[in-house]
């Protein structure tokens, strides 16, 4: 890559800006936060044994997490645009290495799921803003594609090292050291971040959005809740239609504020985009089918195949590496031919494979499971690259910040939605008293919940990455480009 010099504010004194470095240090916060993900879920099956947690203990364990990124992504990117990028992301590696190390200590389920909400705050100002830092310091289209298909391949490390160092953990130590490794690496990212990362913040700060931001939080908070205690309450329960009612008055009014406010958290106009507007529905839909896919198969095989976790992170290990693979291909491929053949790519594996396990089982024999997972992760791998580039360029270095944020909410969202459904639906099909007899049939839905992802993320990488979509965006830009129409009408929310 070429190397470029970003405009520095307070960065070290003598100190030359490196932009391979800067991107190594950006793709460390990445790591421990992608590898959170996948070690937990390996320890899953031996947390539900030490902390007598059920189903719905488990799905928590995940969204506690992913539900708390996915609220506060957006603030994370607008407060670091407002008040410094390297500032926000310094918090953001103190609050994660300091949950982390909460996290190990944790006497009880509640406490775990409470702490991992700590981790999940500092974890919401480190990929929105370093994918920031990252746009800001590769500036041509081409580096800047290179740099996240690096990004990408950073997804794939920590698929293959979380499933091997989890079980390996697991299986030596106990669930608390898989915990204990993001707290040095996170207390090294932070020191080099401070030495070595320059400052740079948007030109024209942005003020802060209270009410959308609380508005965020209740649509996701209510949805995730309902979606999760549905199999156990019912439905038709008071306490779920009183969520779903929730959820529904939370968007509705989160449109219409953000639509007037003048400085929004979530500004609507981004979506008039139809790439943009792509790259989002993408996120959410291959981020469903991943946290589906690791809670499924983790389940799988550690209670029906009664497989150690090591010997379970083994098998997930070509999964893992496909993705790792594929990730720096996608990018090479998003540069030279735009986001278009990734995407189909990525669609048609992902769709395959949940195809293969709803409708012929293929993990009940040893070749049929090993296919799935390789064809997973080479539609994960292709995936990433071109929902980060699609989401961040064409928009103006201002809001680059709340662009990348919107595009890592959404995958967070993603991945919530998909471990709460999936982990629900097999919930209503499968008994404790049959769990291992019964598991195979009672995923079937699921699976073709995880098929219908990969097919949205075809259409839509068709639909949203021609020339009609090109146009919208360009004019998206310009429009991005004038004052907020609140501003214009003189409507100020102040």
């Amino acid at each position: 890559m070429r190397e470029s010099t970003p405009k520095r504010l307070g960065a070290p004194a003598n100190t030359q800006v490196n932009p391979r470095l800067v991107l190594a240090i950006c793709c460390m916060s990445l790591l421990i936060v992608s590898l959170d993900t996948t070690i937990l879920n390996v320890a899953l099956p031996t947390l539900q044994r030490d902390l007598h947690a059920d189903l719905s203990d488990l799905q928590w364990t995940i969204d506690a997490y992913t539900l708390v990124l996915a609220s506060l992504l957006m603030l994370a990117g607008s407060t670091a645009d407002r008040i410094g990028r390297r500032r926000v992301f310094v918090a953001g590696l103190a609050v994660f290495s300091a949950g982390s190390l909460l996290c190990s200590l944790a006497p009880g389920l509640g406490w775990l799921v409470a702490f991992r909400m700590i981790q999940a705050v500092g974890g919401s100002m480190l990929n929105p803003v370093a994918m920031s830092i990252i746009t800001n310091t590769f500036t041509d289209p081409r580096e800047r594609a290179r740099a996240i298909g690096v990004w990408g391949a950073v997804v794939g490390i920590s698929m293959a090292a979380g499933p091997l160092v989890g079980g390996l953990l697991v299986d030596t130590v106990g669930w608390r050291s898989i915990f204990w490794i993001n707290v040095p690496v996170g207390i090294a990212a932070l020191l080099l971040t401070l030495r070595f990362v320059p400052e740079s913040r948007a030109p024209r700060p942005r003020r802060p959005d209270p009410v959308g931001q609380l508005l965020v939080i209740a649509l996701l908070g209510s949805l995730t809740y309902g979606i999760i205690e549905a199999p156990d309450a019912g439905v038709t329960s008071p306490l779920i239609l009183g969520c779903a009612a929730v959820a529904v008055a939370a968007l509705v009014t989160l449109v219409r504020y953000e639509s007037r406010h003048p400085e929004p958290l979530i500004d609507p106009r981004f979506f008039r985009s139809a790439p943009f507007t792509g790259a989002t529905v993408i996120a959410v839909c291959a981020f469903a089918a991943l946290g589906g896919f690791l809670f499924l198969s983790t389940l799988y095989l550690q209670e029906v195949r009664e497989l150690s976790a090591l010997r379970a992170g083994l098998w997930m290990l070509p999964m893992a590496a496909m993705a790792f693979l594929c990730s720096p291909l996608s990018g090479r491929l998003l540069g030279v031919k735009g986001p278009r053949p990734p995407l189909v790519i990525a669609g048609v594996a992902i769709a395959t494979t949940g195809v293969l396990f709803a409708a012929f089982a293929v993990e009940t024999s040893d070749l049929g499971l090993l296919l799935g997972y390789t064809l997973f992760g080479l539609g994960f791998g292709f995936v990433n690259a071109p929902i980060t580039n699609t989401a961040v360029s064409g928009m103006p270095d201002a809001q680059a910040g709340v662009a990348a944020a919107i595009a890592s909410t959404s995958r967070q969202t993603g991945t919530t939605l998909g471990v709460a459904v999936i982990g629900s639906v097999l919930a209503t099909g499968v008994s404790a008293a049959a769990y291992r007899a019964e598991f195979v049939d009672a995923a079937r839905p699921a699976w073709w919940i995880i098929a219908g992802c990969g097919t949205v993320v075809l259409v839509l990488g068709l639909l949203t990455t021609g020339r009609w979509a090109e146009r919208t965006a360009r004019r998206t830009a310009r429009g991005l480009a004038d004052p907020a129409p609140a501003l214009r009408d003189g409507n100020s929310h102040g």
